[in-house]
């Protein structure tokens, strides 16, 4: 997975734990593994105690999910 270096769009809202879990379908663990695996966007600190993902990540590792489950349905 790519990391993204440039500052969110406009707009771009933060997800925290519960939307993304919900929105994905994967757990909070796997979630964490994932993103230090780079197979997943990483987290933004936001606070001590508290993370957030960009929206705009979450759609490109889902579209990018789906596009890869297209590729493999055609092969």
């Amino acid at each position: 997975m790519e990391t993204r270096t440039t500052l969110p769009s406009k707009g771009d809202r933060v997800l925290r734990i519960a939307e993304v879990v919900e929105r994905t379908g994967l757990k909070r663990p796997t979630l964490y593994k994932r993103a230090r695996a780079g197979t997943f966007p990483r987290p933004i600190k936001l606070g001590p105690n508290s993370t957030g993902w960009l929206e705009s990540e979450i759609d490109a590792f889902l579209a990018a999910a789906v596009a890869q489950r297209d590729q493999a349905g055609a092969a």
